[in-house]
Order: structure tokens, then C-alpha cells, then sequence
């Protein structure tokens, strides 16, 4: 397969992905970043708690 072709087909896969869009009806980015968030405090307070000794 050659670059040119190779590169012919991810344009044509990037130009029908225009058309979806991405997002789906169901996912809000308010509830997409609250729990992101959400998970990342989480983390952050489990790591501080087994890093007492410092």
C-alpha cells in the first residue's frame, strides 16, 4: 500500500465522520466533565492519603 493511497483513504474516513458529528443525544459535557472531574479529585485524595509519610 502506498503513502498516497494510504493517505487517500484516511481523508475519505475523515470526510464521513463530518457527516455523525462525534457526539451522541445521550451524552451531556456537563455530566461528560462533572464525573471527569469527579474521578480525577478522587485520585488525587487516594494519592494523598498513602502519601502521609511525606
Amino acid at each position: 500500500m502506498s503513502f498516497h493511497s494510504t493517505a487517500a483513504q484516511l481523508v475519505t474516513l475523515a470526510a464521513e465522520g463530518e457527516e455523525h458529528g462525534g457526539n451522541h443525544e445521550s451524552l451531556s459535557p456537563y455530566l461528560t466533565g462533572g464525573a471527569a472531574l469527579f474521578i480525577l479529585l478522587l485520585m488525587l485524595w487516594v494519592t494523598t492519603r498513602f502519601n502521609r509519610d511525606r
